[in-house]
């Protein structure tokens, strides 16, 4: 039913402001800018995900306004990318998420889609959207920047695994325990769904992105001289790897940068 990623959604107060951050640390310029239904747009593409900028403009986005109040700026929602939508909103009506019917959008003259979104009470609180494009999106950067990994916190993980591997069909990777937390992960194209145990949330929280880069190092000092606040390089959980978390300009999503180890055939 899901192929991969679609986009994600980041929830801002000022537009241009989001903009100038998510160009810095992308290292690439926004693919549009656009305004409807008193709203704000930009989107992003990378090499497997775009992330699309939203903030209220106009008195029609209250809702938008609310979480903003209620969570400040950061991902709102994870939007998967399906190739038939009146199956996939046939098949999630069946495993009981309850869908909203089927939307069909346009951007412009460009391009054209059909989208639904879950219940996000049978989504435990975690906004899901389900996305089949008329055209798939050109996903080529110079710079290489693609998604590794989003982060979904929950309290109850057998929950989740129900929901993300039985339910939605993501293929379970790994569970295990890395340095005292218990995290989940399930492969979603050639990207990863982590779930992390947070006891004391209320609800799951859609909560962080893992970028994947070429070189972490090089990566580190760019967004360094740009003047980002972050960490020094380090070994990440996964053996091979190398990260850095950024800890400013995000727009309240929290974000590490990783560089795999080549593979070994």
């Amino acid at each position: 039913m899901i192929s991969g990623f679609d986009h994600v959604v980041i929830a801002v107060r000022d537009l241009k402001v989001g903009v100038a951050a998510y160009e810095v640390l992308l290292g690439c310029k926004a693919d549009s800018i656009s305004e409807k239904d008193d709203v704000a747009i930009a989107q992003f593409t990378t090499r497997n995900i775009a992330v699309e900028l939203i903030a209220p403009v106009g008195p029609g986005a209250a809702r938008w306004r609310a979480a903003l109040d209620d969570g400040g700026e950061g991902l709102k929602s994870l939007v998967f990318a399906v190739d038939d939508s009146e199956y996939a909103h046939r098949r999630c009506g069946r495993l009981g998420l309850s869908p909203e019917p089927i939307q069909n959008r346009e951007d412009g003259d460009v391009q054209s889609w059909r989208s639904f979104r879950a219940n996000t009470e049978r989504t435990h609180g975690v906004r899901l959207f389900f996305m089949q494009r008329e055209t798939p999106p050109m996903r080529e950067h110079a710079n290489g920047f693609g998604l590794d990994h989003v982060v979904i916190r929950t309290s109850d993980l057998e929950r989740a695994a129900a929901l993300y591997g039985a339910r939605l069909g993501l293929d379970m990777r790994l569970d295990r325990e890395l340095r005292g937390r218990r995290l989940m992960f399930f492969r979603c194209g050639d990207a990863i769904v982590e779930i992390a145990h947070a006891p004391k949330l209320a609800k799951d929280d859609l909560w962080g992105l893992s970028w994947r880069a070429p070189d972490a190092a090089q990566e580190r000092e760019r967004l360094a001289n740009a003047g980002l606040d972050v960490s020094e390089v380090r070994d990440g959980m996964k053996l091979g790897t190398r990260v850095f978390t950024v800890r400013s300009g995000t727009c309240g999503a929290p974000t590490l940068v990783l560089e795999a180890a080549p593979r070994r055939d």
